[in-house]
């Protein structure tokens, strides 16, 4: 790992010292609690920046600073009055503590430290709220971000602070506790770092708690997962409103958080769609070439893409329509337009597939995407986006904006590849585009969560989705999610509404979701009581109103007549509420503090973890994703500035965010133009199920060959002494294929079903005798004990 960030004349670390985290987790939902502790080891009084990475979904409600014995509680106001007024205290010598949104992107944001004397102490407190997201295998997952990636952006801009290097190793450290509660019992508690052992407060198992083991360096993404005995239980909580706010308003009414999980008729999902566009966009930027993580034999990035590519091609029905495009700094295709999906097709692809590199210079998502969207779309075959990146643009809005915009003519699943990559933009592709979201962080795959997004694309599509409610009378329900879009079959779906009125004694509700999936009629019920549950600290209120303000400032950045009434609504309902919004920022002066400051404010920018990868070639090491400073070209590189005068510094606050936004470029394209290498041929894959995936034909059957003994670890001979002699090659290779799926990578099954439900299709299409003696005879010579129900056949 490399970090970037300013240091001081002498080379010493930055003044952040330690970050200490409380979790404090409430069923689906979870409080953070972040301290940060700022020492002044200069010689003069400093300011401190820390641009730092927020999930993007995160509801930040609170900021405040203890400076000695003395808390100062930041209040939210609008974001350039709060600039305005941190600049002056500054400059008159108080003390000044400023948190802000980034314009470009809502998961960064910049934290602003002014006027520590020298030796004092600050303890800066943080606190956002968040939904868990359900994972695959039912975990609810946080995730603390410790890398900040820096984004592309074409053209650099020379405001601001740049980022230079620092030392190699984070000087500061990260205590992290987790309190846990819950209406369901707590199965289990698992982290991508080491923890203490979990304590269970209670004999229910629905309290506990468990830290994050001591000394731990903040030097990855900290990772938990939650497992509950009945995750996927539909639920619903009722939160008071608050007693000091208005009657009639988000705050003080009540709020009821809805949990749905969607269960489709079995005879649907049985039979998946053949139909669909599958569109499969590949980030082919420098940054590719970094490892999956740090450990012993990772897999770059681009080779794990594309052992996923080989798979979703295999996996793909006949019939339909698919496409592969690459990106960087410009962006290329397969084909003119979207083919179907054939064996000539699928081979030409897959040979393409394997000679793909990161080699495509800079990450510019938005250009490739406009063209995607400007091509037709074929009736009868819903266009499906699969998006892989490691998620580091700088025009993070324009490409929801973009997404949001096509969202009648297609759904959209993203991956995030690598620790760093940006929550805004996965998550919010994802839900602009009516799709799923994952992340591939630390050692995990990225095969099993790619292709449980690929189930999703395959179901059904559900149209006609209305949400109806039944209250008592006096009761009215005012919603305050959007309309849901998409439904998969076992994904959760969140809906936030307002309780307005009262009860005439009735305290039973119900909530009832009907859609139509594949012309036949679906009715899904929840039943709930509107009594408020215990005191949760506002955490359902604070979330609902983070919902509506996300869809507020996405109409503000769509246009019109309205846009000034736009953002009144925003920030009215940001103060309000206490949910920093994008025209909003906390401020808070300490104005006890006021000394005399002699000579400049020095200005620090505390290092945040960067990400970096190597290419070996004639003893060269070549970085990637690095901070201007070290990799780019001399014109663009800039003095390490003292702390302006007051005048100057607000000339500079001009262009909001630019200080941080555009300094943080990634160094893509200087790495593509400062190596060549000669092309290396494809390495054939090492993995025994890929060997056997690449060997399938689009059909869905294999052929009796060396490669596919090979595979069995057997002799092609052997394959061929052992087939009964009534039956065909193909048939039998493509029985002993399944076998072998069945009996040697059973565990992986995730991986493999559409390749071996395609397989299956084939076989039962040809309708062979004496399959029941064929795959007796199958797991003898593989050592299975497969049936053929089992087998799909």
């Amino acid at each position: 790992m490399v970090n970037c960030g300013l240091v001081s004349e002498k080379n010493e670390p930055v003044p952040l010292k330690s970050i200490s985290v409380q979790l404090q987790v409430r069923d689906h939902g979870v409080s953070v609690s972040s301290s940060l502790q700022y020492v002044n080891e200069e010689d003069r009084a400093l300011e401190a920046v820390f641009v730092f990475p927020l999930p993007a979904d995160a509801a930040v409600c609170h900021f405040s600073a203890r400076v000695e014995e003395q808390e100062i509680v930041a209040e939210l106001r609008d974001k350039q009055s709060a600039r305005d007024q941190y600049d002056d205290a500054v400059s008159s010598g108080q003390q000044a503590f400023l948190l802000e949104e980034s314009d470009e992107s809502s998961d960064v944001f910049k934290l602003s430290v002014g006027c520590l004397s020298p030796g004092q102490n600050a303890v800066i407190n943080i606190v956002y709220v968040m939904e868990l997201s359900v994972q695959a295998d039912h975990a609810l997952r946080f995730c603390l971000p410790a890398v900040l990636n820096p984004r592309y952006t074409p053209s650099a801009s020379a405001a601001g602070v740049p980022e230079v290097s620092s030392a190699s190793v984070i000087p500061y450290t990260l205590s992290l506790s987790v309190d846990v509660r819950s209406s369901d019992r707590i199965s289990r508690l698992e982290s991508s770092c080491s923890l203490d052992p979990l304590v269970f407060l209670d004999a229910h198992h629905t309290h506990a708690t468990v830290s994050l083991s001591a000394g731990h360096r903040f030097d990855k993404d900290v990772e938990l997962l939650l497992y509950y005995e009945n995750t996927h239980q539909p639920s619903a909580v009722v939160e008071a409103g608050a007693a000091t706010a208005q009657s009639g308003s988000l705050m003080g009414d009540p709020v009821l958080m809805i949990s749905l999980y969607p269960e489709f008729p079995a005879d649907v999902m049985s039979s998946l769609a053949s139909q669909g566009e599958f569109v499969f966009v590949v980030d082919r930027s420098g940054s590719m070439d970094c490892s999956m993580h740090n450990g012993k034999d990772a897999q770059m990035r681009i080779e794990s893409a594309r052992d996923t590519l080989l798979l979703l091609l295999k996996s793909l029905p006949m019939g339909c329509y698919f496409n592969i495009y690459g990106f960087g700094s410009h962006f290329e295709s397969f084909f003119p337009q979207s083919v179907v999906y054939s064996e000539d097709t699928m081979e030409e692809a897959l040979k393409r597939v394997k000679n793909m590199k990161a080699d495509m210079g800079g990450t510019e998502i938005l250009q490739a995407l406009k063209h995607i969207y400007s091509q037709s779309c074929y009736p009868d075959h819903p266009r499906q986006l699969f998006i892989f990146t490691d998620g580091e643009v700088w025009n993070t809005k324009e490409v929801l904006d973009l997404v949001k915009s096509h969202v009648n003519s297609h759904r959209c699943f993203s991956f995030g590849i690598g620790e760093g990559a940006s929550t805004a933009l996965i998550t919010g592709m994802a839900r602009e585009g009516s799709g799923q979201a994952q992340f591939i962080t630390g050692t995990d795959r990225m095969q099993p969560k790619v292709m449980q997004s690929l189930r999703f694309a395959l179901q059904p599509a559900v149209d006609n989705i209305s949400v109806d409610w039944t209250v008592p009378e006096g009761v009215t329900v005012d919603m305050l999610s959007p309309p849901i879009s998409a439904l998969f079959q076992g994904q959760r779906a969140l809906i936030y509404a307002q309780l307005k009125g009262q009860s005439s004694g009735k305290t039973e509700g119900a909530v009832t979701v009907k859609y139509r999936l594949k012309d036949q009629p679906v009715t899904n019920q929840l039943q709930f009581t509107l009594k408020p549950t215990e005191d949760t600290g506002r955490t359902i209120h604070r979330l609902a109103a983070r919902c509506v303000l996300r869809c507020l400032e996405l109409e503000e950045r769509a246009g019109g007549a309205d846009t000034q009434a736009l953002r009144s609504r925003i920030l009215e309902l940001s103060v309000q509420a206490g949910v920093s919004s994008v025209h909003t920022a906390f401020i808070a002066v300490n104005k006890h503090s006021k000394q005399t400051v002699t000579g400049p404010l020095l200005q620090r920018r505390v290092p945040v973890q960067q990400m970096f990868g190597s290419a070996n070639s004639g003893g060269r090491r070549l970085m990637c994703k690095m901070a201007v400073p070290r990799m780019a070209p001399r014109s663009m590189q800039m003095a390490v500035p003292r702390m302006a005068p007051c005048s100057m510094r607000k000339k500079e606050r001009a262009a909001p965010m630019m200080a941080f936004d555009s300094a943080m470029l990634c160094a893509d394209v200087m790495m593509a133009e400062s190596y060549s290498a000669p092309d290396p041929e494809p390495a054939p894959p090492a993995d025994p199920l890929l060997q056997l995936v690449s060997l399938q034909k689009a059909s869905g059957h294999w052929e009796l060959n060396a490669a596919l003994a090979d595979v069995f670890g057997k002799t092609e001979d052997e394959l061929a002494n052992h087939r009964p002699a009534q039956l065909d090659g193909s048939v039998w290779a493509t029985v002993l294929a399944l076998i072998w799926l069945h009996t040697c990578r059973s565990e992986d099954q995730v991986e493999w079903q559409f390749v071996a439900m395609k397989a299956a299709a084939w076989i039962r299409s040809q309708k062979p005798d004496g399959l029941s003696q064929c795959v007796c005879d199958g797991n003898l010579l593989l050592g299975g004990h497969v049936t053929e129900d089992a087998l799909g056949i």
